[in-house]
């Protein structure tokens, strides 16, 4: 069976956080396997799109939909005319929203559930769409793709959600950009930030609440409080979705002996460096649909800490250490891996030997057979 697939990646927030690695990461490779693909995309990233899928038909959009309100509306009336004009077999929507009258058969990306599980740990007005949109992508979706078994179940037993018509397809991680850095990359990431070789414990993601990120400094103060030369802490990101104030307050009340670094977003370029060079990469999440940010400091040799939660298992596997979410445990957990060198060293090993497992082409492979049931 022959089949055109349209990618709205018109959706794709403006933040280009871990939404976007997966977007490139998956049409990079959608195209390289001889996909027959069209793109649908803002007009600033079309030079962007084409670079990453050579082959790819690129379509651009109104200047409007940059405004994300006007981008919801013309997802319901442009993109079905566009998909149709490129001669489109099936729609895949990657980021919640889809158009209801399209046509054609239309897979949705479901990231996660957390607005149904942790509505409080969401800006209020965010969580409403999300969770109307995953809804309709339930109701309405031929076919809904999910990053992990856990969201999956969780997708199920919140929605009553299908499982015959949910696939999961793992995200993969871009060896081009994530790999045991080298000296000279390490020095790069860390003399952007001022730390010059000093030791440093990393932390990358939006400074939301389901993040879990105070608490996260505060285990950070009891791990290191005491030390002679304590390691900094580095949290790296930006404010995708609703801000913790609580993340500000735990920062003020670490000793001033104590240096707490909040860069805001990092250069793509600069990851590998910053991964690779931390003493220790910290994820304390308290739920994620995959977790690309634990896979991507694995790949890069950072000994990773992150916690049991959600999807997080699947993808750290025995690769990375554990702890339970609270200040107490993190500080604990923190403490045992700065005091242990062979333990750092086992999960460096470990880490890369594990995302290799995680591949774009393994991810886009799943994606065509989920477009192909859809189809069918």
């Amino acid at each position: 069976m022959t089949f055109r697939v349209l990618v709205d990646a018109a959706a794709v927030p403006a933040d280009r956080g871990a939404l976007i690695r997966y977007v490139d990461g998956l049409v990079a490779a959608l195209d390289r396997a001889g996909t027959d693909l069209a793109i649908v995309c803002q007009r600033a990233d079309g030079e962007r799109y084409a670079a990453l899928a050579p082959s790819a038909r690129i379509l651009t959009g109104p200047l409007r939909i940059a405004n994300r309100a006007a981008r919801l509306a013309w997802e319901q009336t442009g993109l079905p005319v566009l998909a149709r004009q490129a001669g489109a077999t099936v729609i895949h929507a990657p980021y919640y929203s889809m158009p209801l009258r399209s046509g054609l058969p239309t897979v949705v990306t479901v990231h996660d559930v957390t607005c149904f599980t942790e509505p409080a740990r969401h800006d209020p007005l965010k969580a409403a769409f999300f969770r109307s949109a995953t809804r309709t992508a339930v109701r309405h979706a031929a076919r809904v793709i999910v990053p992990s078994k856990a969201t999956r179940d969780e997708l199920v037993r919140v929605l009553a959600a299908d499982p015959t018509r949910i696939d999961v397809a793992y995200h993969g991680v871009d060896p081009a950009l994530f790999h045991p850095p080298s000296a000279r990359e390490v020095r790069h990431a860390a003399d952007r930030l001022g730390l010059h070789g000093a030791p440093y414990v990393a932390f990358l993601g939006p400074l939301e609440p389901r993040k879990n990120v105070p608490n996260l400094v505060r285990g950070f103060v009891r791990a290191v409080g005491d030390l002679p030369a304590p390691p900094a802490l580095v949290l790296a990101g930006g404010t995708a979705g609703a801000r913790d104030a609580g993340v500000e307050d735990a920062v003020r009340e670490a000793p001033s002996r104590l240096r707490v670094l909040m860069p805001g977003y990092l250069a793509f370029t600069d990851l590998c460096g910053f991964f690779g060079g931390a003493t220790v990469a910290a994820f304390p999440s308290l739920g994620e649909g995959f977790g690309l940010p634990v896979l991507e400091a694995m790949a890069c040799g950072a000994p990773v800490l992150t916690t049991h939660r959600a999807s997080l298992p699947e993808v750290g596997g025995d690769a990375v250490a554990y702890t339970e979410p609270d200040d107490v445990s993190i500080g604990e957990a923190l403490r045992a891996l700065l005091a242990s060198g062979e333990r750092r060293r086992a999960l460096s090993a470990a880490g890369p030997a594990r995302a290799r497992e995680f591949t774009w082409e393994a991810s886009a492979e799943a994606h065509v057979v989920s477009y192909r049931r859809a189809v069918e």
